[in-house]
């Protein structure tokens, strides 16, 4: 019995290295390291972006562009700071993924921010800031 759980261990290992390698592009060095490939289907998510998996930002998004329908942009503006931390801290796992999108949408979230963080915020270019920044996010996972 002893044996067959080692065996079973040393198995079990092996496939999280083969799975987590290949997913990580790990097997590669320098310049041989894999590029994003393009956005792919990951279950019960949807399509996912060259950037990853960028629903968390867009469930932010998606909150705050409620809150500015709701003329509350004292709410919005406090809430799309936590869009602004957690898109700031993801920033170095996201960028080095797709540059170019990463940088798409880095505007159109720094859009959003300053209409709701202007001296007197009015509700239509929030409401603006925010369409634009969904469509941004739909955009993205839409690239093929």
């Amino acid at each position: 019995m002893a044996h067959f759980h080692s065996v079973t261990r040393k198995l079990v290992t092996l496939c999280a290295i083969v799975l987590l390698g290949g997913a990580a592009g790990c097997s590669k060095t320098g310049d041989e390291q894999r590029a994003p490939g393009p956005a792919q289907v990951v279950a019960g998510q949807g399509v996912v972006s060259k950037l990853g998996d960028l629903s968390a930002f867009q469930g932010i998004s998606a909150e705050v562009a409620a809150l500015v329908d709701k003329n509350d942009l004292s709410a919005a503006k406090s809430r799309i700071k936590d869009l602004e931390l957690s898109w700031d801290s993801a920033e170095a796992g996201l960028k080095p993924r797709a540059a170019a999108d990463w940088h798409v949408l880095d505007k159109g979230i720094d859009r959003a921010l300053d209409a709701l963080r202007a001296g007197n915020p009015q509700q239509a270019d929030c409401k603006l800031a925010m369409d634009e920044l969904l469509k941004t996010f739909n955009s993205l996972q839409g690239k093929q």
